[in-house]
Order: C-alpha cells, then sequence, then structure tokens
C-alpha cells in the first residue's frame, strides 16, 4: 500500500527559496570562452565635465569605487581616449575609435561598396544629392539638403546661423529668407528627417551648428571637389 506525501503551500514555497538559481547571462558567448570582464566606453571630454561641476578624474574614480562596491574583488583599469582637437563625431564614438574598438574601426573603415551591401547608417550622398539612413530614403527637401551639406562639407567647423543665411538664402535670391530665430525651425525639421541619427548636427549653444561624423556616417561625392569645399 503506497502513502501519498502531502506537501503544504508554504513547504513548496521554502523549497523554491532554498533551490539554487543561475545568475542571468549578460550576453551568449562562443563556445570555449567565458566572459572575463568587460568595456564601458564614456564620452565625457574636459569641458562637459567642467560644465558638470566634475572632472575626468573625479568620473573615474567613482566608477571605480562603484564596480568595488558592486562586485568586490574585481579588478578595473581606466584608459584617457586622446582625439584631435576639434575632432568631429559623437563623443562615444571618437573613443571608441581612439581605443581601437573593433567594431567601431569596421565601421569607420567601411567601403563605398560595402556599404552599398551593408547600408546601415547613414550616407550622405552629394553626387546624387541624396541621404540615405539605413538603407531607405530620408526624403530631404532641396533646401534641408542644400542646408545639410553646407555643414557637411566644412566638417567640425562651427556655422554660423547669419552665414547659412546668407549662404543658402540670400545667395540664391529666395524670396522667404529665415532671420536666425527661424533657421533653427529649419535646422529641427532636418533633425527630425535624421530620426535616430540626428546628433550628426549638433547645436553650439549661443554660436551655430556644425556637423558631427562618427562610425555610422558615409560621405560620398564626385571625383571633381565640389565648389562648396575649401
Amino acid at each position: 500500500m503506497s502513502i501519498a506525501q502531502y506537501t503544504s503551500p508554504d513547504s513548496l514555497t521554502d523549497l523554491a527559496a532554498e533551490a539554487p538559481t543561475q545568475p542571468p547571462r549578460v550576453r551568449a558567448v562562443p563556445d570555449g570562452t567565458e566572459a572575463r570582464g568587460f568595456v564601458l566606453y564614456v564620452g565625457f571630454d574636459e569641458a562637459k565635465a567642467a560644465a558638470s561641476g566634475t572632472t575626468l578624474h573625479r568620473v573615474v574614480e567613482a566608477l571605480k569605487a562603484l564596480a568595488a562596491e558592486v562586485a568586490p574583488g574585481s579588478e578595473t583599469y581606466a584608459a584617457v581616449a586622446l582625439a584631435p582637437q576639434g575632432a568631429g563625431g559623437r563623443d562615444v564614438d571618437v573613443v571608441r575609435l581612439a581605443l581601437q574598438d573593433p567594431s567601431a574601426l569596421a565601421k569607420h573603415r567601411q567601403t563605398p561598396d560595402a556599404a552599398d551591401r551593408h547600408p546601415a547608417g547613414v550616407i550622405v550622398d552629394i553626387s546624387r544629392k541624396r541621404v540615405l539612413l539605413d538603407g531607405e530614403s530620408a526624403g530631404l527637401t532641396y533646401k534641408e539638403f542644400e542646408l545639410l551639406q553646407y555643414l557637411v562639407l566644412r566638417e567640425g567647423r562651427t556655422i554660423e546661423r547669419a552665414e547659412l543665411i546668407s549662404s543658402l538664402w540670400d545667395a540664391a535670391g529666395d524670396d522667404e529668407v529665415p532671420n536666425e530665430r527661424t533657421i533653427d525651425v529649419h535646422v529641427r525639421r532636418l533633425r527630425a528627417k535624421l530620426g535616430a541619427y540626428e546628433d550628426i548636427v549638433r547645436t553650439v549653444r549661443g554660436v551655430g551648428y556644425r556637423f558631427d561624423r562618427h562610425a555610422d556616417v558615409s560621405i560620398r561625392q564626385a571625383s571633381t571637389p565640389s565648389p562648396d569645399l575649401y
């Protein structure tokens, strides 16, 4: 004769609590390898640190202290990414390139033909007057493309609003010339069409706008340099 054993709900809860749990895996790793740590790229230059009331050294020390608190016994190593002054691009992408991040280097070295096969990112095609976002047309108007092109051909230089107006509207003899206030509206519309890549057009507070290239951006133009480039 068999006897059924009854287990109370409370006992089930206790058993579940006692059962060993496996720590969640951050991501799959190839067979034969194991995760030994991670790299966290932080895009934050000295000027931004000072504006936030801190320094790069203090940020590094705070992150190292946090790692020691969360994972006692962990080892840390910090390296400062050095880049040429005025280097265009998102801060974090400049850091990744400076520290030789393989995926950032691969995108940065991507040839036009490879970009056609793998069209992820932004392609500013000056020769064809078009912009592709992840392989799809951004649908810019003529003036929006002219605005972006003007910034692209002066990569890394901050362009004042007055220069944009005089070069793109006054010089073209347009009937409706924006003022320095409404030029912000044109830039806002351009950014909206750039979607997730809107930060390639960066605002320099109190001055104007600048085109910042990063690893996801490719520029194409005809073999003959544009007269707009200097």
